[in-house]
């Protein structure tokens, strides 16, 4: 039952700043866009049967080869057991291999596949598309800038949490 009065917690929320005033404006510009471009990349995904996450975890096994999975999940930098389940599922899809590593029987080593190679292209495919539907409307100079701007941004952030990401 209501009394008609708020809460303090309901006036504390009534009288807040807009959530750009307490992140600041690029702050919540970053994460709306952020957001965006995740939701645009996990459509792109889709068409080619994948999971956001999961063509960042096989760029890594093109680029480098057959590696442990416990690299893997550090350079992802997530959840052993999320890197687990998206193994099972590109396993199960054919486009990755797992075997006892031959220098150390209990790590588990893992591989993309020859068929793999389609998913390459496609994945290839779809960030290009992702990478023009992005950038639709800026010219050359303003695309360059905005990656020398992003890369100052990332640094100030890197250099905060003293955590950089491998770049890919």
């Amino acid at each position: 039952m209501t009394t008609g009065r708020a809460t303090p917690a309901e006036d504390a929320c009534t009288n807040a700043l807009p959530m750009a005033a307490l992140s600041g404006p690029v702050g919540h510009a970053v994460s709306r866009v952020a957001r965006l471009h995740r939701t645009a990349a996990g459509k792109a995904l889709r068409e080619v049967d994948l999971y956001p996450g999961q063509e960042l975890l096989m760029m890594h096994l093109w680029d480098r080869g057959a590696v442990r999975q416990t690299e893997l999940i550090r350079a992802l930098d997530l959840d052993p057991s999320t890197v687990t389940k998206m193994l099972q599922r590109l396993e199960q899809t054919g486009h990755v291999r797992r075997r006892p590593d031959p220098a150390d029987r209990r790590a588990v080593l893992v591989e993309a596949t020859d068929e793999s190679c389609a998913l390459h292209t496609a994945v290839r495919d779809a960030w290009s598309g992702l990478e023009e539907h992005t950038l639709a409307g800026l010219d050359p100079a303003e695309r360059t800038e905005l990656v020398r701007l992003l890369a100052k941004v990332e640094e100030n952030l890197c250099r905060e949490t003293a955590d950089c990401p491998d770049r890919y």
